[in-house]
């Protein structure tokens, strides 16, 4: 600071003046000419090519940050006007040319991503993860190389002191460098892709992936939020990912029809009639009528006998063959994927009734539609069977439990 003083006091006042306004107006003029003339140009030449790919480059900025490379070299070839002045001048000119070279790094990375992303292979193996660990490692470099310059050091000088630091750097960066351990095993191992529904709960996360970056995850649940969950934290914790579901093209619906036990009993002969009418039901029942009728004649056991003594129909077995005959008619459940109508374990509710089928559609509104179709008519045609449906008493009930009794 005393040099400059010195010299500036050393020199004539008008001189001095006139000398910093010519950089300056040159500075400014430099500017201005790369923004007018050449800058537009290029975009002007960029526009008229055939591929997108260097107006991805336009639309992240790399001409515009390079313009600000003009009015350094003005001021770095200028200094030499001021000689006792003219190396430091051209250090903090070396260290600004630096940092404006790191943005246009910084954007050239984004714009590579951009175009990147472009394509369907990133949404199976995104990398902005890694392009923002490169980032990481230009700013720390460039940092580095601009504090050589300022001090006009070697920058092997600052990079040996820096093992010294290592354990502070490790705790500084520990968030840093699990989270790009764990990006790179999302990658491998091919866990979560962009698009992907997710469910965490310990994070309040359900929804699609929208974004898989370095330090974070974002998920934009079904309500339109977005939970925001460290990267690391889906190699440390178990999540749910269902591309397996949509990779299948088929849908799991998994639901029961609880039966009142006191409705289920044997068929007698007219109801069993009455039922052949349902034209999906009619094979079943015949074929079931004959083999019935082979088993209690090869046991000796007459229709005027027992129901309990031999084999007889059931109204519940009845309606459980009604509903796979009913399923396996549906045009949109899988054939090929797990079928089941299951009775499960009696319970205080009623004895359940389980539908485990994969739907033909996975889109959600088209599933949940789908499978309240299913219900909606099971529960329709239970009554054909004699069959109830169980449910706690409401007040309807107890009104006309009390009207029945007076």
């Amino acid at each position: 600071m005393t040099t400059i003083y010195t010299y500036i006091h050393g020199m004539l006042p008008i001189k001095n003046l006139l000398l910093f306004a010519f950089i300056a107006v040159l500075s400014w003029l430099s500017i201005w000419i790369t923004k007018k003339f050449i800058v537009r140009s290029l975009h002007f030449w960029i526009k008229k090519t055939k591929t997108d790919i260097d107006d991805v480059l336009v639309q992240h900025g790399v001409l515009d940050t390079l313009i600000y490379l003009a009015p350094a070299l003005v001021i770095y070839y200028g200094s030499h006007l001021f000689p006792n002045v003219s190396p430091m001048i051209q250090r903090v000119v070396s260290a600004y040319c630096f940092f404006i070279l790191i943005l246009v790094i910084d954007r050239v990375l984004s714009a590579a991503l951009s175009i990147y992303e472009r394509y369907p292979i990133s949404r199976k193996r995104p990398i902005k993860g890694y392009i923002q660990i490169i980032k990481i490692f230009f700013y720390v470099m460039g940092t580095v190389l601009i504090v050589c310059v300022l001090i006009d050091q070697s920058p092997w000088a600052i990079l040996s002191g820096i093992g010294a630091l290592t354990a502070v750097l490790l705790l500084v960066f520990r968030d840093t460098i699990l989270s790009f351990v764990a990006s790179i095993q999302i990658v491998t191992n091919d866990l979560i892709h962009v698009g992907d529904w997710i469910e965490m709960p310990q994070y309040g996360a359900d929804g699609e992936v929208i974004e898989l970056a370095l330090h974070t995850v974002k998920v934009q649940n079904w309500d339109k939020t977005i939970t925001t969950i460290p990267t690391y934290k889906l190699i440390q914790d178990s999540f749910k990912n269902w591309r397996g579901m949509e990779e299948s093209g088929g849908r799991r619906i998994k639901r029961s029809i609880l039966i009142d036990q006191l409705s289920i009993r044997f068929l007698e002969d007219e109801e069993i009639e009455r039922l052949k009418k349902i034209k999906i039901l009619r094979p079943y029942l015949e074929q079931k009528e004959r083999e019935l009728r082979e088993y209690n004649s090869a046991h000796g056991i007459s229709e005027t006998d027992s129901p309990v003594n031999g084999r007889r129909l059931t109204n519940i077995g009845t309606f459980r063959a009604y509903c796979v005959a009913y399923l396996k008619e549906h045009p949109l459940i899988r054939k090929d994927m797990t079928f089941l109508v299951r009775q499960l374990p009696p319970s205080p509710q009623g004895l359940p009734l389980e539908i485990y089928v994969f739907s033909a559609d996975t889109r959600w509104a088209n599933y949940e539609a789908i499978q309240a179709d299913i219900f909606d008519h099971l529960l329709s045609a239970i009554s054909e069977f004699d069959l109830r449906v169980f449910q706690y008493p409401s007040g309807h009930d107890l009104l006309i439990t009390r009207t029945i009794t007076k």
